[in-house]
């Protein structure tokens, strides 16, 4: 394989990378606008596909974001790739205010008081038989429907901001090809007269 690394990068390697990228999170984000920017699609397909990961982001379904993206990006006829590139909102950064964010309000929207006695969580039963139940009552649940409020107001967001910026970009993009072609049927055209005119001359 052409550039693979002479000696292959270690677990706890990538792990690093993943949670700290190696050229800081502003590279990686000006990397990410560019891989949006150049995808082959429409602007709603685009925007639709990042507003579907943007929203999956919020919900507390580790492991789950990029088939909940895709779902919601078939749903609302959105670019899978896209969908995959908008779950990058949800990273190491933000992740703890996303989890603090939708789980005070999750339990303020069912009525739950802060600091009011909840279901002891059985960390025995949690570990030893992977029983979820422990968790759904006093994490999952008021994070699910914490996530519904602040994930479609991001959702809205991003999808306005994609659709605009994908928008000028093609349109910019269209411009310089028409004007790349335009100049370069012009050289054809002056190499042409140019030959035609050695031609007469050489007559």
């Amino acid at each position: 394989m052409l550039f693979r690394r002479r000696k292959p990068e270690g677990f706890f390697n990538r792990m690093r990378t993943a949670l700290w990228p190696r050229r800081s999170f502003g590279r990686s984000f000006q990397y990410f606008i560019k891989r949006v920017l150049r995808l082959t699609a429409t602007p709603h397909a685009i925007a639709a596909g990042v507003a579907a990961g943007v929203f999956a982001s919020w919900t507390p379904l580790l492991g789950f974001h990029f088939i909940l993206a895709f779902a919601l990006a078939y749903v609302l006829a959105g670019n899978m790739v896209a969908a995959a590139l908008g779950t990058a909102f949800g990273n190491p950064l933000s992740f703890p205010f996303i989890w603090a964010s939708t789980l005070k309000l999750g339990n303020m929207l069912i009525g739950v008081e802060v600091g009011a006695h909840q279901r002891h969580v059985d960390l025995e039963a949690l570990l030893r038989r992977l029983d979820v139940s422990q968790l759904w009552d006093p994490v999952i649940k008021p994070m699910l429907i914490g996530a519904i409020p602040p994930g479609i107001v991001c959702a809205v967001g991003f999808y306005v901001l994609t659709y605009w910026g994908v928008g000028l970009f093609q349109r910019r993009r269209k411009l310089r090809l028409a004007a790349r072609a335009k100049s370069r049927i012009q050289e054809i055209a002056a190499a042409r007269s140019e030959r035609a005119a050695n031609r007469a001359k050489r007559a």
